[in-house]
């Protein structure tokens, strides 16, 4: 399908050339089908400025030099400047027919396809997922399956945090239990909290077992067998908690996807080498450090990244410059997309300034960026946490929207009958529903409030909303006595919310390529319900089944399916899945 701002750009950028000279016909106006009328500030203001000229008449000039077509049924000149155009209805019309039948709903493909690492999720073994793992967990997981529509070859990193020094006391931990333990979901290790605090608690006060623990680490970062077996035995308990999480939420994330910090741990001295040799790295005060410029302290002194610590150590800014020069050096990719919480914007900065300084980053080859997670808040607008004050766990929250999806979906009236088991299937979707939409459709590097009241709703800007909205589509055509892959038009336009839906449709191309272009999720979750919207004012003003004439029956059962199409798709980019009954 055309991209209509393309389309239109192409034609204005043919009305400048005639009217201007070829030098002039750089005109790209970032624009969305159903909302642009207004060029001025992409084309006649920047341009009356350089040909000393009225924005007006510049204006006047584009328009009588523009080539309308069959895409556009009006253009003509508002105020100070402004250009406005109208999409001809035969145009939409087309257009959505093709949203309805082609591959990939018309979307074409990314021009210059990139190799993007998606790094997210990134919990730590022996430990419960918590609620500030949701949001890197379910932002990353939708940038990733956008990128990937668009095109892109994606490589999914979940830098898993498996390690370091608590390793030792972990260790010693589960062998005081019994390594059988582990094997055992009614053991004490299936709490990988309790687990965790059991071992902190003797290690602060067991003279005796922190030692063991000490010597141990010792032991790990030597590469001792027996010490990396039962820490691989912790690690394959972390996973299998971890997928548990990861399929109840409908990440795609897998096994495969792990690269945690001990996939590094060789890298660390090479790359530390490769950045003494280059000069970038110093000592100071005993340590090994780079010190990036513009950065500075209070006192306007350099601010350093410590490379290597004063004892010999490594730390995670000497990980993540490795991390950096594997995936350049190895994975060859173009592009690293850091979905990590908003407190570590300043280390990305500092590390990014390094791996450019060492020659692993630029601008035109290969780029980082953080894609700041901002915090989930508690109703008293601080982060979340139990009413004891303590970390929220993940799984606890997934069931607790579970049970209240399920409170709202028993108020809503049903045009069917469910038995326990559907009921909870439809619910455990709904629930997940409206947790990941309600994160998603918040731009990412804000903070929210975290309130059940206001996601779980079938109405409002929710994910059950949205999801209703796709099952009343599909009840529909059951209705009808017919599916939605029979639809097949033509579509006709001939009520303004007819017309308003389709048009509504042709921004999807747009509004996800602009979603992958900046890593924003947000801009496709309130794009879907932009959608969902528009279609609740045709279905309340356009009746499909109950329609004058066989002919608008047809355009409005292909309408309903081309809008079905696409809330499944955008939905499902977000990693929200859509029931087929409710």
């Amino acid at each position: 399908m055309p991209d209509p701002q393309h389309v239109i750009a192409a034609r204005v950028q043919d009305a400048l050339s005639a009217a201007f000279g070829p030098s002039y016909a750089d005109a790209d106006p970032v624009i969305r089908p159903s909302q642009f009328a207004d060029l001025q500030a992409n084309v006649a203001l920047p341009l009356a400025k350089k040909l000393g000229r009225r924005p007006r008449e510049v204006a006047d000039e584009i328009v009588a030099r523009f080539d309308a077509g069959d895409v556009v049924a009006d253009v003509q000149v508002s105020g100070p400047g402004f250009v406005n155009l109208t999409f001809s209805d035969a145009w939409i019309a087309r257009q959505a027919e093709v949203v309805l039948t082609a591959d990939r709903l018309g979307v074409p493909a990314a021009e210059h396809p990139q190799k993007v690492v998606v790094e997210y999720s990134s919990p730590n073994v022996a430990k419960e997922m918590h609620v500030g793992h949701l949001r890197t967990t379910i932002v990353g997981d939708a940038v990733a399956r956008i990128l990937e529509f668009l095109g892109h070859d994606v490589v999914r990193d979940n830098h898993v945090g498996d390690w370091g020094t608590p390793f030792g006391m972990l260790i010693e931990h589960l062998l005081d239990l019994g390594e059988d333990a582990a094997a055992r979901d009614d053991s004490s290790v299936s709490d990988l909290t309790a687990f965790y605090q059991a071992a902190r608690e003797k290690f602060d006060s067991d003279p005796a077992f922190a030692e063991r623990a000490r010597t141990r680490v010792v032991r790990l970062q030597a590469g001792d067998a027996e010490t990396l077996r039962l820490w691989n035995v912790l690690v394959d308990v972390s996973k299998r908690y971890f997928n548990s999480v990861y399929r109840r939420l409908g990440v795609t994330l897998t096994d495969d996807d792990i690269k945690g910090e001990s996939f590094y741990n060789d890298l660390l001295a090479p790359t530390v080498q490769e950045l003494e040799d280059k000069g970038i790295a110093v000592v100071s005060d005993g340590a090994l450090c780079a010190f990036p410029p513009g950065f500075t302290g209070r006192e306007g002194e350099p601010l350093p990244v410590i490379i290597r610590k004063s004892d010999g150590g490594y730390n995670y800014s000497t990980t993540d410059l490795a991390t950096i020069r594997y995936r350049v050096d190895t994975e060859h990719v173009n592009r690293m997309i850091y979905v990590v919480g908003a407190p570590q914007s300043l280390h990305f900065q500092m590390v990014f300034a390094v791996a450019r300084t060492a020659g692993w980053l630029n601008d035109d080859d290969v780029r980082a960026e953080h894609a700041q997670i901002g915090n989930v808040l508690g109703a008293d607008g601080k982060i979340l946490r139990t009413r004891a004050g303590g970390t929220v766990k993940l799984s606890e929250l997934l069931d607790e929207a579970v049970e209240r999806a399920g409170a709202e979906f028993d108020k809503i009236e049903h045009r069917e009958a469910f038995d326990e088991a559907t009921r909870a299937d439809i619910v455990e979707k709904v629930g997940m529903g409206a947790v990941k939409y309600a994160d998603l459709s918040v731009a990412l590097d804000s903070e929210y409030i975290f309130d059940f009241d206001r996601m779980v709703p079938f109405h409002g800007k929710t994910g059950p909303y949205l999801q209703y909205t796709t099952a009343r589509i599909r009840s529909i055509f059951r209705l009808g006595g017919t599916a939605p892959e029979e639809a097949t038009g033509p579509i006709e336009l001939g009520h303004p919310a007819e017309r308003a839906l389709a048009l509504k449709l042709l921004d999807f191309g747009p509004v996800l390529a602009q979603a992958g272009d900046l890593a924003e999720p947000h801009r496709l979750a309130g794009y879907v319900y932009e959608v969902a919207s528009a279609y609740t004012t045709f279905y309340e003003n356009c009746p499909v089944l109950k329609a004058d004439d066989d002919e608008t029956r047809r355009s409005r059962l292909a309408l309903s399916a081309a809008t079905l199409r696409t809330l499944v798709t955008a939905l499902g980019l977000l990693g929200v899945p859509t029931p087929e009954r409710m």
